[in-house]
């Protein structure tokens, strides 16, 4: 990454923006307030964000690779379509966000809060999450694949034909979520809260492994007894 120019302590527009655009330098934009602001299609590439507030700002179509976000709040943000390749989100509150249809090759969320946001359709080798609230977030058929999953809270996510083979659980949650046709073959879920699943649900499991404790509270919930 280039040297950035630092911005600090500033209430910034997309007019603000694209003034610091014109000068063809990465920047690092520090506790500034950009609350609603429009940055949609805009080439932010190699940019810094941090403590920034973003809620309901819209990125629409921005190209946001290589990005640094660290400790920012933009819940309810819309980044459709934006190109994520190798960003990286460090904590903050994403919640309600809108990913949908975003390139995120080698894109990573650490410690970040991204509950009830819309990862439909987002594409890219290389995506990880670690330690996320992804509660009631919307992942429909995203591949998991041989993954190992810490620390993530998948509670009513939709999680509709995901790709768990072979993926190994720490200290996850699937209470509640939507599994319809999801796989999970030679996943290891001793790491996962399997609480709330529903008869039907169990076919999903085949080939997994659990732990006899897993077993028997699935059975408990299902109503069965263990004589």
């Amino acid at each position: 990454m280039n040297a950035l120019r630092a911005i600090a302590n500033c209430s910034l527009r997309r007019r603000d923006v694209e003034n610091l655009l014109a000068a063809k330098l990465p920047h690092s934009l520090v506790d500034c307030e950009m609350e609603e602001c429009d940055l949609s299609r805009l080439d932010l590439s190699h940019w810094a964000f941090e403590r920034c507030r973003l809620r309901n700002a819209k990125l629409v179509g921005a190209r946001l690779a290589n990005t640094l976000w660290r400790n920012c709040k933009a819940s309810g943000a819309d980044f459709r379509g934006t190109d994520l390749e190798e960003a990286a989100f460090r904590t903050g509150d994403y919640s309600n966000t809108s990913f949908r249809r975003a390139k995120a090759a080698s894109t990573a969320f650490t410690g970040c809060k991204l509950t009830g946001a819309d990862l439909s359709e987002t594409s890219g080798l290389g995506l990880v999450f670690e330690e996320v609230l992804l509660m009631s977030a919307k992942l429909p058929a995203f591949s998991f694949r041989k993954s190992v999953l810490r620390r993530l809270d998948f509670t009513q996510a939709d999680l509709r034909q995901c790709d768990f083979r072979e993926a190994i659980f720490e200290e996850c949650s699937l209470r509640d979520a939507n599994l319809v046709d999801a796989r999970f073959e030679g996943a290891d879920l001793r790491g996962a809260d399997l609480g709330g699943l529903k008869l039907a649900d169990t076919r999903y499991f085949k080939g997994a492994t659990i732990s006899k404790g897993q077993a028997g509270q699935l059975l408990a919930e299902l109503g069965l007894r263990i004589a």
